[in-house]
């Protein structure tokens, strides 16, 4: 429908639709919860920890892809029922892709931006799979289907361009040559705003030919991706059509731009404060996608009348691209995708946050008229006025013979410009045509090898970009590296690529690669030194993550499906080669643990970037390793209970033996800035001047991403369980510290000892047999720690130093011993004393339930000693530390407190009715039993006889220190495991020595019972035995 006068100059809204995809394989493994739920237009998400915690947005669009569908013959998704909720892409298209076609054919500029995390659909609802067409090529398709329908009233004309923008250089996707240093360079200009210099434009004159430069397009970017060491999912994609129609009997052109954007991944990495990195984490890399959230906020509050001084357009090469798009001319539409899975819940939280922005945008879209139709007509007005005035000359009759020369020489130029600006468009597309020739006879090539010789096929982190290479090993030998000089070589370029990395070998339809030596060549997850033979679908990683699939002979091909080999299965297949892997789940088995489950994915994820940082050091002798692990692998917190798993990486350099913890976003944000130092390099090899940084060489300590200044590093916990001071039982403990991931890092001798508020050991007739004795009483008790033995973080480095660290019930601040340096075993004799002034309910549960968990932090040369604060501590001018200070300040009503009082001397006066009677029973007893003594034999009135309760106490304290080291038992038992080298010999000895294990365990459990058993029967038999003498 044509678009009214009086509506041109209307303010246009960004319109926004948000769809959501289905679980993917990994949501699916970790047994994911949907977390969305949509009615209508509404999106309601809810935070998977707080089920009444829930957040509501309303959108021009919402479209519920997450279930509902079936796969048609046709191999397309469809709804299960007639009408159902399940939206296709036929109807996202029918939606949106309409519309934008409907606004470029009427003559408005039109831009579609796809937002959303990697992985959460942006690619498919843009592009598709297969069958399943996305936005773009079936924009495409209808477009040429509407130009062809209506060809008698209007010639048309679509130039096609296709662009990436990655770390703010803007590389040409359709480009002949070779890529431009730096990228190329953004330039303005009054009349056509914000444009990209030198870059190719491709007339086009059917969807086929489109479809075949966007799969042009689609192989630079994979290749671009390879050379650069470039991650696509943080580059955005921008394909621009533009359509022109001339529309000859109204004398009129309408030019429009089609721009179709694929925003990159939008995760941000979060640094919390405890771990901020000192280095800039809004890099170039991320710096499009923050200046577009800039512009976006920036727009959303002029939108609803805020004063804005300034708007960000200039800050980033994207959001100058797209500054007609965002509050320009242009009528634009925002597709936002997101995962539903309640472990995507933050991501997926931040997108309908930002969409929600967005749609506040308004615009001022109006129809556009070509300065080349402008250009014409001047010139055909110009030529209308030189033949006016050449007649009035010849009317005349003047002699006048030179102007007229003069004016006939203007008239036939501006007859040849006007000739052609119309024959441009046949030539270009003339050109284009037979560029089109080519490829179509270069497919058509490539297509034929398919069916004839072994190839070997790129795998992608990015889906779209997987599958777009394809290397052929014809028969013979094959060098495959980065060098291209012999005619029987293959090139390819990557991190860790030598110049001939290996040899491919085709003889008898058996192919066989052999690594050449120093290069780095893994098949199906595990290095190889020596030739091997390849089978078909066998994975190739040569370098530091170049991955390949092979594909054997036709004949070896069966039905399989490739798909399943994709970029997460070639990592997984790697991280169990180390020994990380999930393992399958036996049926009736408990579910994976969350936490393990997103670490293991994180783990996957981080590995091939870890390798590239490795190659990165290398190549640039940064002296510095990285490896990737998982914190809080076999950790407890102070009840006992599993840690949350996370991915940490560890970065040690070689020579000064310094070592970093890096969490996983300071390590991501690091590898960034690490690609920047690299191209640098790089291009500084080349002789290329051209490319703008500090010299690599020249890189200062403090702008180096591959250094930081050191500081204490947590290398282990120990748990010491409190228990027995509710019983006021010492305890004398020797705990193996462990480290993250389940390594013995020490030995700790540790005590606790119950004592006086003057620190004195208390005796054994202080043990109590009901720990609800203490409540209301004061109770003291002191930490002992003894000595640290063995310690493997000094034993690796002699300049080396180490603290102890702990905290304590309510304690706000956690307390250090004194720094000890250069010893491996170190004595510390670190005492502390601890006291509640007033025992509460709280601390005796505590005590009966926890542990003090003891850190073992590492220290090295130039970082400073962890210090207790103690500001915020209360402590005694003895220095005994408080705890339980909420029992011991707790405020009191005045009223509260008198009733108390009245209540209490109420009942003081019944405890003296009452203690005065049983001083009177008690005279009686005495008496009583100095009888019975002088009745007795000699030995037993001689003999002290101890009361039962203080022998129950020290039955009880025997058989808690039997149970200390039944602890340990139990603690071995948990850490053996078998090797992972094991083999079947190796298995049953395992078995064996596991049986022994257990065997020991059971009996030194058995005999701990057995012995509290007889000790309690002896006691009751014994106070039987007096009760009936002194009764």
């Amino acid at each position: 429908m044509r678009a009214k006068a009086s509506d041109m100059h209307n303010k246009d809204c960004v319109k926004v639709a948000v769809r959501v995809r289905p679980f993917n394989k990994r949501e699916r493994d970790a047994g994911s919860r949907c977390v969305v739920s949509m009615v209508s237009s509404s999106i309601t998400i809810e935070d998977p920890r707080d089920s009444h915690n829930r957040r509501s947005f309303c959108f021009d669009y919402a479209y519920w892809s997450h279930s509902g569908f079936s796969w048609d013959c046709r191999g397309l998704f469809v709804p299960e029922e007639q009408g159902g909720r399940y939206a296709d892409q036929e109807r996202v298209f029918r939606d949106l892709g309409e519309g934008i076609l409907e606004n470029a054919l009427q003559g408005y500029n039109a831009t579609l931006l796809a937002y959303g995390q990697t992985g959460s659909g942006k690619s498919y609802s843009m592009m598709g799979y297969g069958p399943n067409k996305g936005l773009v090529p079936k924009l495409c398709d209808r477009l040429f289907q509407a130009i062809r329908g209506n060809q008698d009233m209007r010639q048309c004309q679509v130039f096609f361009s296709m662009l990436e923008i990655y770390n703010e250089q803007v590389v040409d996707l359709l480009s002949r040559g070779s890529r431009t240093p730096g990228g190329l360079r953004v330039r303005e200009e009054q009349q056509r705003g914000f444009y990209v210099e030198g870059l190719r434009t491709v007339p086009c004159d059917s969807a086929t030919q489109v479809e075949q430069l966007m799969d042009q397009g689609t192989r630079t970017r994979t290749t671009a991706a390879t050379h650069m060491n470039a991650n696509s999912s943080r580059s955005h994609m921008l394909i621009i059509l533009q359509l022109k129609q001339i529309f000859s009997k109204e004398n009129t052109t309408k030019q429009s731009n089609i721009n179709l954007v694929d925003l990159a991944g939008s995760e941000r990495q979060r640094l919390s404060g405890s771990e901020a990195d000192r280095l800039k984490e809004g890099t170039a890399i991320n710096l499009s996608l923050t200046t577009l959230g800039n512009v976006i906020s920036a727009l959303a509050d002029v939108a609803v009348g805020k004063k804005v001084i300034h708007i960000p357009y200039r800050d980033s090469v994207l959001t100058k691209l797209l500054q007609s798009a965002l509050g320009g001319n242009s009528r634009t539409v925002m597709i936002a995708t997101l995962s539903p899975a309640d472990i995507c819940y933050e991501e997926s939280l931040s997108t309908l946050r930002y969409a929600e922005r967005a749609k506040r945008i308004q615009n001022r879209a109006v129809v556009n008229e070509s300065p080349t139709e402008r250009l014409v007509k001047e010139l055909k007005a110009e030529n209308a006025r030189l033949l006016q005035r050449l007649s009035r000359l010849g009317q005349e009759g003047r002699r006048a013979t030179d102007e007229t020369k003069e004016l006939r020489q203007l008239l036939t130029h501006n007859e040849l410009q006007i000739r052609a600006i119309q024959t441009m468009w046949e030539q270009h597309l003339q050109e284009a045509l037979k560029d089109w020739e080519q490829q179509y006879a270069n497919i058509t090539q490539e297509r034929r090898m398919m069916q004839m010789h072994p190839y070997i096929l790129n795998i992608n982190e990015d889906a779209q970009l997987s599958g777009v290479v394809k290397l052929f090993i014809q028969e013979g030998e094959w060098e495959i590296g980065l060098s291209d000089s012999s005619p029987r070589s293959i090139s390819i370029k990557g991190l860790g690529i030598q110049e001939c990395h290996a040899v491919f070998k085709n003889e008898q339809r058996r192919v066989t690669l052999t690594p050449i030596a120093g290069s780095k060549v893994i098949v199906n997850g595990s290095a190889i030194s020596q030739t091997a033979e390849l089978q078909h679908l066998d994975r190739l990683v040569l370098g530091s993550n170049c991955t390949y699939l092979f594909i054997g002979y036709p004949s070896e091909r069966g039905g399989e499906d490739w798909s399943r080999y994709d970029y997460d299965y070639f990592q997984s297949e790697l991280a169990a080669a180390e020994g990380i892997h999930l393992g399958d789940s036996s049926p009736g088995s408990s579910q994976t643990d969350p936490s393990l489950l997103a670490a293991f994915y994180d783990y996957i994820k981080l590995m091939p970037m870890v390798a590239e940082a490795n190659q990165m050091s290398q190549e640039l002798k940064k002296g510095v390793e990285f490896k990737v692990e998982i914190k809080n692998l076999a950790l407890s917190d102070s009840k006992g209970h599993d840690l949350e798993k996370e991915i940490v990486v560890r970065v040690s350099s070689v020579e000064r033996k310094q070592v970093w913890m890096w969490s996983k976003a300071k390590f991501i944000n690091r590898k960034f800035l690490m690609e920047e130092v690299y191209q640098q390099h790089q291009a500084e090899q080349r002789g290329d001047n051209s490319v703008e940084g500090v010299s690599a060489s020249a890189l200062p300590r403090d702008k180096d991403p591959f250094w930081d200044p050191v500081e204490p590093l947590l290398l282990g916990t120990a748990h010491l369980w409190l228990q027995s001071l509710a019983f006021r039982i010492p305890l004398e403990e020797q705990l193996e510290v462990l480290g993250s991931e389940g390594s013995e890092e020490a030995v700790l001798q540790a005590q606790l000892v119950p004592c006086n508020s003057t620190g004195l050991p208390l005796g054994e007739d202080d043990i109590l047999i009901d720990p609800s004795e203490l409540l209301g009483r004061r109770m003291d008790f002191q930490l002992l720690l003894e000595q640290c033995c063995g310690l493997r973080w000094i034993r690796e480095a002699r300049n080396r130093g180490v603290q102890i660290g702990f905290r304590l019930f309510d304690c706000s601040q956690p307390l250090y011993t004194p720094a000890v340096w250069h010893n491996v075993n170190p004595l510390l004799d670190h005492r502390v004393h601890f006291a509640s002034l007033h025992t509460s309910q709280r601390l005796l549960e505590y005590l009966q339930s926890s542990a003090v968990v003891l850190e073992l932090w590492g220290l090295q040369e130039g970082c400073s000693d962890l210090t207790s604060s103690l500001e915020a501590m209360r402590m005694t001018t003895d220095g005994i530390f408080i705890i339980d200070q909420a029992a011991n300040t707790a405020p009191v009503d005045t009223a509260e407190l008198s009733g108390s009082v009245r209540t209490l001397q109420q009942d003081l006066e019944e405890l003296k009715s009452v203690n005065a009677s049983l001083r009177k029973e008690n005279h009686s007893l005495r008496e009583q039993l100095s009888t019975a003594r002088s009745g007795g034999d000699s030995v037993r009135s001689r003999s002290v006889r101890p009361s039962c309760d203080a022998e129950f106490a020290r039955a009880l304290k025997v058989f808690y220190h039997s149970m200390t080291s039944v602890r340990g038992q139990l603690q071995r038992l948990r850490r053996h495991r078998p090797s992972e080298e094991s083999d079947l010999l190796g298995l049953r000895l395992f078995v064996d020595e596991q049986s022994r294990l257990l065997r020991d365990f059971s009996e030194q459990l058995e005999q701990s019972v057995s012995t509290l058993k007889q000790d309690v029967a002896a006691i009751v038999r014994r106070k039987r035995e007096r009760s009936g003498i002194w009764s």
